[in-house]
């Protein structure tokens, strides 16, 4: 069986990518849970990982990082993952590389942080850029294949890739049109993200660096997380 090894729950967006996918599909899997550590975790996490940071999945002797090579690399035993249709598969593909390298200022001032509700002071240009080209993959998606999902009637990991985003959407309180929120509300409602969410707001940890910066970008009104 293969052992996924994750961050936080409440923090790691990265985790959660490959971890909702094998969850939500069914996929057997053990969870290893390494929460970060103050001051920056490479130097703990490279004693299981090379490259000292989560995501990581264990398959025997083989060790794969990184959350789009472990959604490919599991996809070869459980095809699932990719929506069967080459023409669906394709754009499935196509966006969630899209996600796993883009989105650099929605990363930067929308920080994943599952328990807080933040109001933000504005939003800027680049910001509003990614928001808008969510909103554009979302809709192209739902609009070409049918939906509920992005690439049709099944969850696939190109929706897992977006999941973060739902989160954030949640957490920062942004609004996009009508048939993407819909999606949102989708993604957020499912039993595997559900779970997901819940078990970040049960975490106690804090960690220095995953909570500075709401100051500089925001007002934090809530904080529906268990207290340390």
């Amino acid at each position: 069986m293969y052992t996924l090894i994750i961050g936080n729950k409440n923090y790691s967006s990265w985790s959660l990518r490959p971890w909702l996918a094998l969850r939500a599909l069914d996929i057997p899997f053990t969870e290893e849970l390494h929460a970060f550590v103050a001051h920056g975790s490479h130097d703990t996490f490279r004693a299981f990982s090379p490259t000292g940071r989560v995501p990581l999945l264990v398959d025997g002797e083989i060790r794969v990082w990184d959350s789009l090579a472990i959604v490919e690399y599991v996809a070869e035993d459980h095809p699932q993952l990719w929506p069967a249709d080459r023409a669906a598969r394709a754009f499935a593909r196509a966006i969630s590389a899209e996600m796993h390298s883009g989105f650099s200022t929605l990363r930067d001032i929308c920080t994943m942080n599952c328990g807080l509700r933040v109001k933000l002071n504005t939003i800027g240009p680049a910001l509003q850029v990614d928001l808008d080209r969510v909103d554009e993959i979302w809709t192209d998606g739902l609009t070409r294949f049918g939906g509920p999902f992005l690439a049709g009637a099944s969850f696939t990991a190109a929706d897992a890739f977006f999941a973060p985003v739902a989160l954030r959407l949640q957490t920062y309180g942004l609004v996009l049109s009508q048939p993407a929120n819909d999606y949102a509300a989708r993604l957020l409602a499912l039993p595997a993200l559900q779970e997901w969410y819940q078990a970040g707001l049960a975490e106690t940890w804090r960690e220095p660096d995953h909570e500075r910066g709401f100051e500089a970008v925001g007002t934090i009104t809530q904080d529906l997380r268990r207290a340390p």
